[in-house]
């Protein structure tokens, strides 16, 4: 089977690429000749999922699927949310982003954080949501130089490591969005 992986982020794919069985070809977005920037204008993270995947299929006709993910901190109501690669700014800096949430936490006990991350797959003109969370906290400081985005300082309950300092292996089995995919692929195995 093959189906489109509707980002342009490369950790991603990487991530992803890492949990999918051999049966199922990946093809990103570079490979089906998509060079623009999907529009992500929902307010919500499933929202944005469906967007891209929506997008994919009535634009280039693919079947396909698109996640979004968020960093959501309870001391924060919720936030960076949906913004969270742009919390910083439109740069999608993830040092800047890590070092706002940090100094917007420096005086906050509760540090409870979960990565949020919702699959949208439009496969045969249907659409189906896949749902993964991972609860944790945000850390005091930057720790680990693997990942990408808010990892450094994203501890997972259970783990005296961030998702920084986790092999990728280890992560997936845990992150949020190791455990969508996995919800994904349980679905495309039906």
């Amino acid at each position: 089977m093959k189906i489109v992986f509707a980002t342009n982020n490369l950790n991603k794919l990487k991530e992803v690429q890492a949990l999918v069985p051999s049966e199922i070809e990946l093809l990103s977005l570079a490979d089906i000749g998509c060079k623009e920037d999907i529009p992500e204008t929902s307010p919500t993270i499933e929202g944005n999922a469906k967007q891209k995947a929506n997008y994919i299929k009535q634009y280039y006709g693919y079947d396909c699927f698109a996640d979004d993910t968020g960093l959501e901190v309870q001391a924060l109501k919720g936030a960076p949310g949906v913004y969270s690669a742009r919390y910083a700014g439109e740069s999608k800096d993830a040092n800047a982003n890590m070092d706002k949430l940090l100094s917007e936490l420096s005086d906050t006990e509760n540090r409870e954080a979960q990565f949020k991350t919702v699959i949208a797959l439009v496969l045969n003109d249907t659409l189906e949501t896949c749902t993964g969370i991972c609860k944790g906290e945000i850390t005091k400081e930057k720790k680990g130089k693997g990942g990408f985005g808010y990892d450094p300082i994203f501890l997972p309950d259970g783990y005296t490591k961030t998702f920084a300092e986790l092999p990728l292996s280890e992560k997936n089995k845990i992150s949020h969005r190791g455990k969508a995919v996995q919800q994904l692929i349980d679905f495309l195995n039906r």
